[in-house]
C-alpha cells in the first residue's frame, strides 16, 4: 500500500466519508501547495493539545473555560442539556438560545454498555442545585436512546423543583407529509401549537 492509499484509507475511517470521497480528499491534498498539507498536519498534531472539554459545561474549548460559560450576557437561569459537544455548536449557530449548556457526553444505550453512570448526570444535578437554574431544556436527539436519556434526566430533575422542557420535534420546514414516518407524525400531532382564533 503506497502513501496515497494509506491516506485514503485513513480518511475513509472518518464519519460520513466513503472510499471515493476519501480518495478525492487525498488527491486534492496531494495536488495543493505543500504548505497546505504541512499546515493541515500541524493542526491535526496539536488538536488534542489545544482543544479540551470545558470543565463547567463540557463543550469544546481552547481556553480554560469556554466563552459561553464566561459570557456575562448569557441567561444563567436557562440550561440546555445536549448529548455531545458538537451539539452546542449546532444550537449556537441558530442564534435562538441565549442560556447555558450542559453536555452529557452521550446517551443511555444499554446495548453499548452505556448507562447513566457513564454520563455527566451528577454534575448536571450539582449545577441545577448550585447555579440558580430556573429551566432545563433537554435537547437530546429524537431517537430511542435520546428519549430514554431525556426521561431519565426529567426524573432526576423533577426532584429539584425546576421547570423541565424538551425541544419540540416534528415535521421539518419544507417537508412533505407523504415522506414523513409514523413517529415524526405522532410527535407533530402531540407538539401542535394553537394558531389562535
Amino acid at each position: 500500500m503506497n502513501a496515497l492509499e494509506e491516506l485514503t484509507e485513513s480518511f475513509s475511517r472518518l464519519p460520513g466519508i466513503g472510499k471515493k470521497s476519501a480518495a478525492r480528499i487525498a488527491i486534492h491534498i496531494l495536488k495543493t501547495d505543500e504548505s497546505f498539507a504541512q499546515n493541515l498536519a500541524q493542526q491535526l498534531l496539536t488538536l488534542h493539545e489545544r482543544i479540551h472539554p470545558c470543565p463547567i459545561c463540557g463543550a469544546y474549548t481552547e481556553k480554560d473555560t469556554c466563552d459561553i460559560c464566561t459570557d456575562p450576557l448569557r441567561d444563567r437561569s436557562l440550561l440546555c442539556v445536549v448529548e455531545q459537544p458538537q451539539d452546542v455548536q449546532t444550537i449556537e449557530a441558530s442564534r435562538e438560545f441565549h442560556g447555558l449548556f450542559h453536555v452529557l457526553g452521550g446517551v443511555i444505550a444499554p446495548l453499548e454498555g452505556i448507562g447513566p453512570e457513564q454520563l455527566s448526570f451528577n454534575s448536571l444535578i450539582e449545577r441545577v442545585k448550585n447555579e440558580n437554574i430556573q429551566e432545563v431544556i433537554i435537547a437530546t436527539n429524537p431517537t430511542i436512546e435520546g428519549d430514554t436519556t431525556a426521561l431519565y434526566a426529567q426524573k432526576l430533575l423533577s426532584e429539584l423543583h425546576v421547570n423541565v422542557s424538551r425541544l419540540a420535534s416534528g415535521l421539518p420546514v419544507g417537508g412533505d407529509l407523504e415522506y414523513a414516518d409514523k413517529l415524526t407524525l405522532q410527535r407533530s400531532f402531540r407538539g401542535r401549537i394553537s394558531l389562535g382564533s
